[in-house]
């Protein structure tokens, strides 16, 4: 290690006058300033030019061309017996479009390497019929597209060049702190290779998908930034310009890019195979809630809580309903978004180990992972609502035993069993909490409830045990999820 050097050494000693005093006094702040800065931290860059340079020639403009059918039907709406009802049944409208028309849009992109394939949004290019990409030099070129992620709006383009591109490389997301500078570049209402700055206002935003990673910033988006680069001061590429949050559709400083880390992956599987292949466990899961996490006796509201396993690789490994995932492949399970996401980007056939607690023990469990793509295509079994006659209230609820008939309609297994809401009262915690009449109570405790006296035995059993709240696992059009609900 080298060693520090101690700068006061040069200082030269207080010689008794009073301006000597000043002086010392001065350069020995000014020494204890520069020595409590951190080496390492970043001032903000007098210009971006230079950045704004070396990167414009593998930022580029896209536009797309759509053809638009000529309407069947509409136009004027003329009263029957007007006077220009026989005019406009001879003429028609001629303000109206005779045949089938273009529609332009634009949007943004950005070269990530000297044979031509770009990265855009899935949105810019969706349902064209021709995508054109205009470089920075001027020179245009006719796009093809490899492939689509809708589920992170990227999509991935390939344009053949006589001569090799310039391009820019993926970074790091997750190095950006909040506060970082960070500077967008695109094609904003049309007007071209325009640059904005800015700094990480945010990480980790999720707004509508399941693998939504966005990092925010302040730097100007606008309409045709979309599918635009978001540098780091490196040149790196950290995010693709994807939305805005804004009242009036134009720019508040509240723009979001989806991480690169996400990004890289996508765009590796496009490129290798023109699709996505993501990994799949095969559970329905949902968060461990505090008032969850105090029902089932845990320590912390942490992990994922399995309210259901299908068939595939999860049952097939051994996963039970009530399990909560703690750990996957060897890292630890914050919540269902990290457990999906960790999933995801996990190889299709790869062989992981999760843990899981169940009954208060840790058990690991070896899973082979399936393909998420083809376990979407299959159909989910949908319930109907329930109006069979009351048997008992409790704990806000009207409960009637699940009939033969019920069980049909519903397209449950034969052997299922549990307890319908044939009514709720508005006011309850239960109905607060989301339960609604039609809906199916199969466990309760973590124990099946076959009958009135069954769902009676778990209440008292939860007081005995000294616990607040009875988890209930609750079916409704398919869908399982966990509710605990007070028994105090």
């Amino acid at each position: 290690m080298k060693p520090q050097v101690t700068t006061y050494q040069l200082v030269r000693p207080w010689n008794g006058s009073i301006a000597g005093l000043i002086t010392a006094i001065l350069v020995a702040m000014a020494l204890a300033f520069a020595q409590a800065v951190p080496a390492n931290a970043r001032v903000a860059p007098d210009s971006f030019a230079d950045l704004a340079d070396r990167i414009s020639p593998s930022v580029v403009n896209i536009t797309t061309t759509t053809t638009i059918a000529a309407p069947t039907e509409g136009g004027p709406i003329v009263p029957e017996g007007s006077p220009f009802e026989d005019f406009f049944r001879e003429f028609g409208n001629p303000n109206a479009p005779r045949g089938p028309r273009r529609s332009n849009a634009l949007g943004s992109g950005f070269v990530i390497s000297e044979d031509g394939y770009i990265v855009t949004n899935n949105h810019v290019i969706d349902g064209a019929d021709e995508v054109t990409i205009e470089f920075f030099s001027g020179k245009t070129l006719v796009a093809d597209v490899v492939g689509t992620d809708p589920k992170t709006d990227i999509a991935l383009l390939k344009v053949e060049s006589p001569e090799p591109l310039p391009y820019v490389s993926f970074g790091d997301s997750d190095l950006a702190r909040v506060g970082d500078w960070v500077m967008a570049m695109g094609n904003p209402l049309g007007q071209g290779f325009s640059v904005s700055a800015g700094i990480v206002s945010a990480r980790n935003r999720e707004l509508s998908g399941t693998y939504d990673d966005f990092i925010q910033t302040d730097a100007a988006i606008n309409r045709g930034n979309s599918g635009g680069p978001l540098f780091n001061m490196d040149g790196e590429v950290i995010g693709v310009n994807t939305a805005i949050l804004s009242p009036n559709g134009g720019s508040i400083g509240i723009g979001f890019s989806m991480a690169s880390n996400v990004v890289s992956k996508v765009v590796d599987q496009l490129r290798e195979f023109g699709e996505t292949r993501r990994g799949w466990l095969g559970v329905r899961i949902q968060d461990v809630t505090p008032d969850v996490a105090e029902a089932m006796g845990l320590e912390a509201a942490k992990g994922a809580l399995v309210t259901d396993v299908p068939e595939g690789p999860a049952q097939d490994g051994g996963v039970l309903a009530g399990d909560v995932i703690t750990t996957f492949d060897g890292v630890e399970i914050d919540d269902t978004r990290d457990l999906v996401r960790r999933v995801a980007d996990a190889d299709v056939g790869a062989a992981v180990r999760i843990v899981v607690l169940r009954d208060g023990e840790s058990k690991t469990l070896l899973i082979t992972l399936g393909r998420r793509e083809v376990a979407e295509g299959e159909a989910i079994p949908a319930t109907v609502q329930s109006d069979e006659p009351v048997e008992k209230d409790m704990l806000g609820m009207t409960l009637g035993v699940l009939s033969e008939e019920q069980r049909e309609q519903m397209n449950l297994d034969a052997g299922t069993d549990g307890l319908v809401i044939t009514d709720i009262d508005q006011t309850s915690e239960a109905y607060g909490k989301g339960l609604r009449a039609g809906d199916v109570i199969t466990e309760a405790g973590q124990q099946k409830v076959a009958s009135i006296a069954d769902f009676e035995a778990r209440i008292d059993e939860a007081k005995e045990a000294g616990r607040k709240s009875l988890l209930l696992l609750i079916r409704r059009d398919g869908d399982p999820r966990f509710v605990a609900l007070s028994v105090e």
